[in-house]
């Protein structure tokens, strides 16, 4: 397991209120169980699950691996199979705008549109995507480029803004609920 996947669900942990032993609770695990975790960075799949449905995510093993394998352009994910995606929208979902963690989840160019998509959104923090999108890519919120994104992104945006919406909505951080 990675560290990032662990910072979002902690990340969206947080959203709900829920301290460390709230989240532990909810996720009918130890508390010196996800203290191990989080110290760690590593746990089992049983016990990752456990953790990611408190926080209403359902994540598959091939989720927790490394971060995406890059085509020859850079620009996009050789392969993104939907455990993959799930771990892209649980990132966006969250409220996590560190460019940091951002750059860890995948090419830059596809986090960058990505996050300017998320600008678009009346339900979403129009500046701080923005500005996250750019410091990823910069230049991503030109109409060319981002009209690129669109034309070659596997993250169709038809598909992707509404099980974002459903998402935030199942954690409570949807503001247009």
């Amino acid at each position: 397991m990675t560290h990032a996947v662990l910072d979002t669900l902690q990340a969206e942990a947080r959203a709900r209120g829920w301290t460390d032993r709230q989240w532990a609770t909810a996720a009918e695990v130890r508390h010196e169980t996800l203290s191990r975790v989080k110290r760690r960075g590593q746990c089992d799949t049983a016990t990752l699950e456990a953790l990611a449905k408190a926080c209403a995510h359902m994540l598959r093993a091939e989720a927790v691996g490394a971060a995406l394998d890059v085509d020859a352009s850079g620009r996009w994910p050789r392969y993104l199979n939907r455990a993959a995606e799930e771990s892209l929208l649980a990132l966006a979902s969250s409220g996590i705008q560190d460019p940091v963690r951002w750059r860890a989840a995948g090419p830059s160019f596809l986090m960058a549109g990505l996050a300017f998509m998320l600008s678009t959104q009346d339900d979403f923090d129009r500046v701080g995507y923005a500005a996250l999108a750019e410091e990823l890519h910069p230049g991503i919120g030109s109409h060319d480029a981002f009209r690129r994104w669109l034309r070659e992104t596997p993250l169709k945006p038809y598909r992707v803004l509404p099980m974002l919406r459903q998402w935030r909505c199942a954690a409570g951080t949807d503001a247009s609920r």
